[in-house]
């Protein structure tokens, strides 16, 4: 996929938005907030730490994974140091526009709802969403997912694309709590994207199969800012091109997820 320069997907916030459950109040434009950042020396990134490969906490205690990989590369070229924090995936976007943080580097996937509210650098990579069962599961299609229970993660996209189908659904804070209680018999199938758990499944951790969902379609990983900055998108989406062109993101990319996922 070519990534082009063109990142802001520019939307224009009227009154009180509902994004996946969360009251969002109306913000007055402001400066562009490169400059301020700048001065502090300091890019601060969220993001879950609940998203195996892409970001979770290690042994020692360190929020590690392609998201801060690529979080941290970024801020490095542009003469930053990184701060990385974690919050609940159901209010990071929220917190994003409290100003709790500058941006959101957590694998977070371009919808039109979210670009109503916030605007989008990248995408920095590409997958798509997925329908997991155990192995030898009797729910082998996705017209049987309407009389069982289904997992997902509270806040994704893919929490409101299971409601929106009238599932039964149990909500979980990310995905090593999704696949455990699969593996726990407590849902009978789960939603998610499609990487992390085939990563997962590849590794041995786990034996599961994926159900076909012809009605998926492709879709962008984005990092998320506050509006009206285009000063801070546009360095952004310089320095993702940069490691794009030199082989830095491919470097990453395949430390974490063994593999391009552009």
């Amino acid at each position: 996929m070519k990534y082009s320069m063109n990142v802001l997907r520019r939307s224009v916030l009227m009154g009180g938005v509902a994004l996946m459950g969360l009251g969002v109040a109306p913000m007055k434009a402001s400066a562009d907030e490169l400059a301020d950042i700048k001065e502090r020396g300091v890019l601060s990134i969220a993001m879950s730490g609940q998203y195996p490969p892409f970001n979770f906490v290690n042994e020692q205690n360190e929020v590690v994974g392609f998201d801060p990989a690529i979080g941290t590369e970024i801020a490095k070229r542009m003469g930053l140091e990184v701060e990385i924090v974690t919050t609940a995936w159901d209010g990071i976007i929220g917190g994003l526009l409290a100003k709790k943080y500058d941006a959101v580097v957590g694998s977070m996937s371009i919808t039109e709802e979210r670009d109503k509210v916030i605007d989008f650098v990248g995408p920095y990579y590409n997958t798509k969403r997925a329908i997991f069962t155990k192995a030898g599961s009797v729910v082998t299609s996705v017209d049987q997912l309407a009389d069982v229970k289904v997992g997902v993660t509270l806040g994704e996209t893919h929490e409101q694309w299971a409601r929106d189908q009238g599932y039964d659904i149990n909500t979980y804070k990310g995905l090593p709590e999704l696949l455990l209680e699969l593996d726990n018999g407590r849902v009978d199938a789960i939603v998610n994207d499609s990487i992390p758990v085939m990563l997962a499944m590849k590794a041995g951790q786990y034996d599961l199969a994926m159900i076909d969902d012809p009605a998926a379609e492709p879709i962008g990983a984005g990092i998320a800012i506050r509006e009206n900055n285009p000063d801070l998108a546009a360095a952004m989406q310089d320095a993702l091109d940069g490691m794009m062109e030199d082989g830095t993101y491919l470097a990453i990319a395949e430390e974490w997820v063994g593999g391009d996922i552009r």
